[in-house]
């Protein structure tokens, strides 16, 4: 007797227990929405792999103490990709294959992008990628795959308008020789063309090159009033860095894949004086918080540096693409693929980057007025004028 009225209290008490912590919230906790990402955290494009993972990993602990998903939290799988595409490609087919994973996001790879992106199409799961080239999908109907990040075309079009405006008649094109700099070298000669500026020369490099004495050699020696550095941020450091070596004096340009720290310290001093095209938040000390979105953007500026004691600029176009697959999982009420790929598709919202336009016919959505002009001054970037 006394054994079943122990045992009684004691599935009475586990009924109380489990109800307190089924009611206390008003609904049991839903699975977690699983975001996985493949990153450059090794290899040549590193730096910025790195500076993605720290951007991800702030802004999904942003998301989750913010409770925007309510009684959903989001977790993030991180893999290094080496900046190789074949393992890429084994890690996002990996990723499809994992029912639990909602959504996917690759790094600054061009050639990762490409490499994967029929896997997304035929599994079906969204895919934003922060590679810069104007198409990394390289699919003719790409449904699935999206971008984040200053495309190819805006740059150089923001560039040929300040090119003008400084009275530049002549250029020189420094860029890499990978997908993205090709991509670069093929706008740049469309935008340098429609505003009657003189392409002199086009030298290349390796995206593993550490020495670029050899290539900036081949810019210096042509009668230019500028040099164009087409670059992820090491590189366009060692440019810079190659160029004054060779006593260039005339003006020095870059694309927004060169935004790397906000601090120039070491190599990267060599770059004072440049200019480049970049969103504002690079130097968001400069601007006013006029806007709750500008507001926001300061604030995810301090959050950055206050976790990791610098600030890289990229890092904020990480954080949208997490913000993007949040506010579609919100929007939806679910964490379904094919869900998450029908909001992406229409999403209009004001991102840390900037203002992000997503149409059915244009899935990298950072939008031109996104980008402004930043100038190396003191030993930091900020705004131009």
């Amino acid at each position: 007797m006394r054994c079943k009225r122990a045992i009684t209290v004691a599935s009475l008490m586990l009924v109380v227990l489990t109800s307190a912590c089924t009611s206390s919230s008003g609904a049991s906790q839903e699975p977690d929405v699983v975001i996985a990402a493949s990153l450059e955290l090794t290899g040549s494009a590193a730096a910025l792999g790195v500076a993605y993972e720290r951007a991800l990993r702030l802004e999904v602990d942003r998301v989750n103490e913010s409770g925007t998903l309510s009684n959903r939290h989001v977790r993030l799988i991180v893999s290094d990709n080496r900046t190789e595409s074949a393992t890429a490609l084994t890690q996002v087919t990996r990723f499809a294959a994992n029912p639990d994973v909602s959504a996917i996001i690759t790094g600054a790879c061009t050639e990762c992008a490409v490499a994967v992106s029929k896997t997304v199409e035929d599994r079906g799961i969204p895919m934003i990628t922060l590679a810069p080239a104007a198409q990394p999908s390289m699919e003719e109907k790409a449904t699935y795959v999206f971008k984040i990040g200053a495309n190819s075309a805006d740059n150089a079009a923001a560039l040929a308008a300040e090119l003008v405006r400084s009275k530049v008649e002549r250029i020189a094109l420094l860029v890499a020789d990978d997908a993205y700099g090709k991509d670069g070298r093929a706008v740049m000669r469309d935008a340098m063309d429609k505003a009657d500026i003189t392409v002199v020369t086009t030298s290349d490099f390796h995206p593993g090159d550490t020495d670029l004495t050899t290539s900036v050699r081949a810019v210096t020696q042509s009668r230019t009033d500028a040099v164009v550095v087409w670059a992820f941020p090491a590189q366009a450091t060692l440019a810079a860095s190659a160029l004054r070596q060779a006593n260039y004096q005339g003006k020095l340009f870059f694309d927004a894949s060169a935004a790397g720290d906000l601090f120039l310290t070491g190599d990267a001093a060599a770059a004072d004086g440049a200019t480049m095209v970049f969103v504002p938040t690079l130097a968001i000390d400069d601007v006013i918080a006029t806007t709750p979105a500008k507001a926001e953007r300061r604030q995810w500026f301090e959050d950055y540096t206050s976790r990791y004691g610098v600030y890289q600029g990229q890092s904020s176009f990480a954080a949208d693409a997490v913000l993007l697959i949040v506010d579609a999982v919100a929007q939806a009420k679910s964490a379904d693929r094919a869900a998450i790929r029908t909001k992406l598709e229409v999403m209009r919202t004001e991102g840390l980057s900037g203002p992000i336009r997503m149409t059915p016919s244009n899935h990298s959505g950072l939008m031109p007025q996104a980008l402004t002009l930043l100038v190396a001054q003191s030993g930091r970037w900020r705004l131009l004028g």
